[in-house]
């Protein structure tokens, strides 16, 4: 479905009938990662509803928008097997007609990491989340918490702007040596896929070592270098934050995020761990 007017009769049948509906937005190139998404939605409403709308606004000039891989046909019969019970797949003209003025931009829990290595980023995933929203009008919608930084900026966003939904979390779905599942997978090499599996290590290595009381710049550091040695770079970043607000932590004093983001060859990969500190 790629008329706006379609979509809003088919979720005012929704409601007519008294139904809950759940939002899984993606960007398409489905992966069991977004199975994962499809499934705990069908767990938290009556009907699911998931959007592929691969946003320009989010992508730098520089980044992939173009070569961002696009399968449609393949990704409606994935979500149709799962249950969903329907697909918003809207077009640019759609979400952003001409005049388009506007932009919707959250502050605080973009400051850093994503936020500064991809300027722009951020207000292009709030802008059209806030529009899918908008549209859909879901009771809950669900994110995957690999983009945990993304997570928290569409959360902070929900309460701000009184949306009136909830903002789930789905714990991140991983490769069997680690890997988090992501449709940017799909460029990395033979090679470099194999080399890949350094970063969720790494990651894991240096959050035993902070929740076991080991000293995090020292522990950031050797996650640093595990991922030169395996052939990552450049890194942008590994770091310890705030789980909720995301500031950068020097100690592990309340409930943590350690995230990272690191290029092998030209794929750019993200991950991250949660950490608590012992009791």
């Amino acid at each position: 479905m790629s008329d706006l007017q379609s979509l809003r009769a088919a979720i005012g049948s929704f409601r007519d009938d008294g139904l809950s509906i759940a939002l899984v937005p993606t960007m398409g190139a489905l992966h069991a990662g977004h199975m994962a998404l499809i499934e705990e939605a069908k767990r938290r409403a009556d009907r699911v509803v998931a959007s592929i709308f691969v946003n320009p606004r989010q992508f730098a000039p520089n980044e992939d928008l173009d070569a961002y891989p696009r399968k449609e046909k393949a990704d409606a019969a994935m979500l149709e097997e799962a249950g969903c019970a329907l697909l918003w797949l809207p077009d640019v003209a759609a979400m952003y007609p001409a005049g388009f003025a506007t932009n919707v931009s959250v502050s605080g829990v973009t400051d850093g990491l994503d936020g500064a290595a991809r300027p722009g980023h951020f207000d292009g995933v709030a802008t059209v989340v806030s529009k899918l929203f908008n549209q859909v009008r879901p009771d809950v919608a669900l994110f995957g918490e690999k983009d945990y930084q993304q997570l928290a900026v569409i959360r902070r966003m929900a309460i701000d702007l009184d949306m009136g939904l909830e903002v789930l979390g789905v714990p991140t779905q991983r490769e069997e040596d680690g890997l988090a599942l992501s449709s940017r997978n799909a460029y990395l090499s033979p090679e470099e896929r194999e080399a890949a599996r350094a970063l969720p290590r790494a990651l894991g290595d240096a959050a035993r070592a902070i929740a076991g009381g080991g000293d995090v710049a020292e522990a950031l550091a050797k996650a640093v270098a595990s991922l030169e040695k395996a052939g990552f770079g450049p890194i942008d970043y590994i770091s310890l934050n705030d789980a909720e607000t995301l500031a950068p932590m020097k100690t592990l004093a309340r409930p943590a995020r350690l995230l990272a983001a690191a290029r092998m060859g030209r794929t750019r990969l993200i991950d991250n761990l949660p950490i608590e500190p012992s009791q």
